[in-house]
């Protein structure tokens, strides 16, 4: 831990500002909760991201995944491949069952590629977890990606957006009608879709057997990257024979 603490210690600028930051909401008994958005520049650090976690006794951490639309668009090349992503996904899921083997309860999220939740199934199946099945149930509760229909946003201005991310479209302005109205109506046939988005996706996505658990995945990343809102998630980086229903190992 003393390796640990050498890299965090005495560091200047912004990342010092926000070490005191974390330093000062854990004194004053804050929950504090970190959130680090992967990308090639950074993917590196992610096991740092976890000995900070240890090291300051914070409680959370969520990984996010890159979502270009937007202006964030042109970040679609800072994006890691597939098998890369793969790689970052393990290391989470093996650090995060380390602290807890250790006695560390930590909240380990990762937000914005759906496809975590059957490649995280998938793997406990291959080793045996007696949880897998229990897991399977959550994913389906939860249903996956619900833009458009279970999350939404309201911009600073009052606009209605699908997600934090489709800032390209707005549904209305709550300024000029109620959310609630906004939200129910489906004369906008981008709202009408995204309420049964199932029934539109192309491509893997609509042969995927995850498909009621992930859900399609962002629709916007697809439409940043084929100018088609319906077309497969780019950032998806579960095999063909995985969604497919291919054969799992099972190891006991």
């Amino acid at each position: 831990m003393e390796e640990v603490n050498d890299r965090f210690r005495g560091r200047q600028g912004a990342f010092g500002a926000a070490i005191k930051g974390i330093e000062n909401c854990l004194e004053a008994g804050l929950k504090v909760g970190l959130r680090f958005t992967i990308n090639r520049m950074n993917a590196s650090e992610v096991p740092h991201m976890f000995d900070l976690l240890e090291k300051y006794s914070i409680p959370r951490i969520c990984f996010y995944h890159l979502v270009y639309a937007g202006r964030g668009s042109n970040l679609v090349g800072e994006d890691l491949d597939h098998d890369q992503t793969r790689e970052v996904v393990d290391l989470i899921m093996d650090r995060t069952r380390d602290l807890h083997d250790r006695g560390l309860s930590k909240e380990v999220l990762t937000v914005d590629n759906h496809a975590d939740g059957p490649y995280l199934y998938l793997r406990m199946l291959r080793e045996g977890d007696p949880g897998a099945e229990k897991a399977l149930q959550l994913l389906r509760m939860n249903e996956g990606n619900s833009s458009g229909r279970g999350i939404g946003c309201v911009s600073w201005d009052g606009a209605v957006h699908a997600d934090q991310f489709w800032r390209h479209y707005s549904f209305g302005n709550v300024l000029e009608r109620p959310f609630s109205q906004i939200w129910s109506d489906i004369s906008d046939p981008l709202m009408a879709k995204l309420k049964d988005k199932k029934s539109y996706v192309k491509g893997r996505c609509r042969k995927c057997k995850w498909l009621d658990i992930c859900a399609g995945n962002f629709r916007v990343r697809a439409e940043a990257v084929t100018d088609d809102v319906w077309e497969s998630d780019p950032a998806c980086y579960l095999t063909d024979e995985e969604i497919s229903g291919g054969s799992v190992e099972v190891v006991l």
